[in-house]
């Protein structure tokens, strides 16, 4: 199929290692959301949040519905 909507793949994430987080940057306002791996704390990002609505399409496409840690 040529023309149509482009397709969200549904991602998972292992719910007990790692923790869904928002990180701020403070000088530029940038936000980026990713996984926060409990053990080690190392940050991987996922994608950049350049509006609400990036903010809503991360929640539902790995299926998010608490409230998410921001960190600066």
């Amino acid at each position: 199929m040529l023309f149509g909507k482009k397709k969200t793949a549904v991602g998972s994430y292992d719910r007990d290692k790692y923790v869904p987080v928002i990180r701020c940057s403070i000088c530029t306002g940038e936000q980026v959301a990713g996984f926060r791996d409990k053990a080690t704390g190392h940050l991987e990002e996922i994608m950049l949040l350049q509006s609400p609505r990036d903010l809503e399409d991360f929640r539902s496409r790995y299926g998010i519905t608490e409230e998410i840690e921001r960190i600066y």
